[in-house]
């Protein structure tokens, strides 16, 4: 089919475009995919029309949204950014880069790419490729843990146990948090126990707000971060935290906030509740300067790499990139049984 990206036209209108390949400039290299993931967070609100950079934009002076000077944001082309490929150019001067060498990085759902040398990361040695598409979620997880400052013996509680929630799930047992795992899916809550959760709930029949505080000695959980994107679970994180503990606001979070009560728990209890977002700047004042963005993806990679987190049994399905329509219908659904959606290319 040649160069092709996939492109939005409206909400859950998904259709393959055409596009002429880029001319190669000093500095590039030209890079054939080889798997893309899909997001079942970012990517589904533009899928279905809620990301609010559909109806706002965002104005990178004031840090602010702002009413949208084009009412129109359709089409979006080549959203996605779980991306591992095959350099197949190099310009002349990339010393670094070379013919056959597997990369990932970020250039959405199409099939081929030109990109800045140092926007591309050489795959470790031995891993496989299908590992690399975890790169930007295991930094999104890393990222919240490291905004939730973890300590030894810890009770930890994650929310949500999509692909972001289990890896996070593990990096918090890494840290020697003593993590319980929350989610209305059995079968993930059974993935989060072989991760390392010491205890899991089912939040459709259980409390985890009491669960956690049973678990704690009757205190609550010492760090909470939720990563559902869902605003009950994050009244629920509240409810589940010690008294001036620190809730960790991680999932993207739509609309206006129905069911999150802040007059309750979080008043009274006084909740440090603070936000996580990988693109922006460190989780943490005091990880600032040390922490970039880059060095939290390849710290996942490098932790993929030592085999002390292995992403591959959360890939559920991989399917051929030409039915990405049939993929992101798969995910809209939101059957419990479907994790890491991959594009293969």
């Amino acid at each position: 089919m040649g160069n092709w990206v996939v492109s939005l036209a409206g909400p859950r209108r998904i259709s393959l475009e055409p596009c002429p390949a880029d001319p190669l400039g000093l500095g590039q290299v030209r890079v054939r995919t080889c798997y893309s993931g899909i997001s079942a967070g970012t990517e589904l609100t533009l899928y279905r029309g809620s990301n609010p950079r559909l109806t706002k934009q965002w104005d990178d002076a004031t840090r602010m949204f702002v009413p949208r000077q084009n009412p129109t944001p359709y089409p979006v082309a080549g959203f996605g950014y779980e991306e591992v490929g095959e350099v197949v150019e190099v310009a002349p001067d990339v010393p670094d880069r070379h013919p056959g060498q597997l990369v990932w990085g970020i250039w959405g759902h199409r099939a081929e790419a030109v990109l800045p040398a140092g926007a591309v990361s050489p795959l470790p040695a031995g891993v496989d490729p299908l590992t690399a598409v975890f790169a930007r979620p295991g930094a999104i997880a890393l990222t919240a843990v490291l905004a939730g400052d973890l300590h030894l013996g810890d009770w930890v509680g994650v929310f949500g146990q999509g692909v972001i929630g289990l890896l996070g799930t593990r990096l918090a047992a890494l840290s020697g948090a003593r993590v319980v795992a929350v989610d209305r899916v059995p079968a993930r809550l059974e993935v989060a126990a072989r991760l390392g959760a010491r205890l899991t709930v089912d939040a459709a029949v259980a409390s985890a707000a009491t669960v956690l505080r049973a678990a704690a000695d009757g205190r609550g959980a010492d760090v909470c971060v939720e990563l559902s994107g869902s605003y009950p679970a994050l009244h629920e994180a509240i409810r589940a935290t010690a008294p001036g503990g620190r809730v960790v606001a991680a999932g993207f979070y739509q609309g206006y906030a129905a069911g999150l009560a802040l007059g309750e728990e979080f008043h009274h209890n006084r909740i440090q509740l603070v936000a996580a977002q990988v693109s922006g700047p460190a989780p943490l004042p005091g990880l600032a300067g040390r922490w970039t963005g880059t060095r939290i993806a390849h710290t996942f990679m490098d932790l993929v790499a030592e085999g002390s987190v292995d992403p591959l049994p959360l890939v559920s399905h991989v399917v051929d990139a030409g039915a990405v329509a049939d993929a992101l219908t798969l995910l809209d659904r939101g059957d419990g049984d479907v994790l890491q959606v991959v594009l293969r290319f």
